[in-house]
């Protein structure tokens, strides 16, 4: 049984300029890397956690509405427990990242107009309980893994010119993060 509960409803929500503000975030880690050819054997490899989406195909990473009393950040940590049933760190911000929601349409937000703030999320912990795991599957995934089964053009974007050209630039000393591959 989980003690954690999942916030529910709109009446706590941000929208700016039209569109509904939500709050993401990859979730990674590092295993080691089973490459024979690898000159290095302590190299690590980086894997992105990915959840099943509850209306079709294809996988996702967590998100969901940015509310008043919380911070992006905060929201995006609380998506990633309650989606993903994971704790991290936030290390970095990936960019924003616009789309039209085909669910999310009200009042505020009839066009369905979103903007995503996406944070790169290094796990520390992995839950064996969480809100909502009844209906959300989790699975690891390499980068290009992720990229093929991303459901949404956005998420991909996300992954491939946020994340991984942030991770490319921090693995190689350049990144600017409390991250450690070790």
């Amino acid at each position: 049984m989980c003690d954690l509960v999942a916030r529910t409803g709109r009446h706590q929500q941000r929208y700016e300029d039209g569109r509904r503000l939500v709050a993401g975030c990859i979730p990674f880690r590092y295993r080691a890397s089973n490459d024979e050819t690898s000159d290095d054997e302590h190299k690590k490899l980086v894997e992105v956690l990915m959840i099943n989406s509850q209306s079709g195909p294809g996988l996702l990473f967590p998100k969901g509405g940015w509310e008043n009393d919380e911070t992006v950040e905060e929201a995006a940590a609380r998506e990633a427990i309650e989606e993903a049933g994971v704790r991290g760190d936030i290390v970095h911000l990936l960019g924003f990242y616009d789309f039209k929601s085909k669910t999310h349409q009200d009042a505020c937000c009839p066009e369905g107009m979103c903007r995503a703030a996406v944070f790169a999320l290094h796990v520390k912990e992995e839950l064996t309980s969480w809100p909502e795991q009844s209906t959300r599957q989790r699975t690891w995934l390499t980068v290009p893994e992720a990229a093929s089964q991303c459901r949404y053009q956005w998420m991909q974007e996300a992954l491939l010119t946020g994340f991984s050209d942030w991770h490319d630039k921090w693995s190689r000393g350049g990144g600017g993060t409390n991250c450690d591959p070790a």
